[in-house]
């Protein structure tokens, strides 16, 4: 029975010791926080400026694509000009190749 009672006495205490090492070993301090919480806003700041840097290329990339859209539709117009005059010719031509042959003079 004595020795239920000095394990029983004893119990406390160690109960105590590992609740006091658990708590220690728990806590983060101040400086630890700092340190992580400036490693996270240099990668942020990495980050955004990959995203800044890939918004004004994404931009560069569409103001090409417009000016290439409008020389686009300006060569439309002109080939579909040209093509209104071969039209045109087309008749003249086909005119001319269902005249009858000319005799040479002379």
């Amino acid at each position: 029975m004595g020795l239920i009672r000095n394990t029983i006495a004893k119990l406390p205490v160690v109960a105590a010791l590992v609740v006091g090492g658990l708590s220690l070993s728990a806590c983060a301090t101040k400086e630890y926080v700092d340190e992580q919480i400036t490693a996270v806003n240099t990668h942020i700041s990495a980050v955004d400026a990959k995203a800044s840097d890939a918004i004004s290329r994404a931009d560069a990339a569409n103001a090409a694509a417009q000016a290439a859209n409008s020389a686009a539709q300006a060569a439309q117009a002109s080939a579909t000009q040209a093509n209104q005059r071969i039209d045109a010719l087309s008749s003249r031509v086909d005119a001319l190749a269902a005249a009858p042959p000319r005799t040479p003079r002379g």
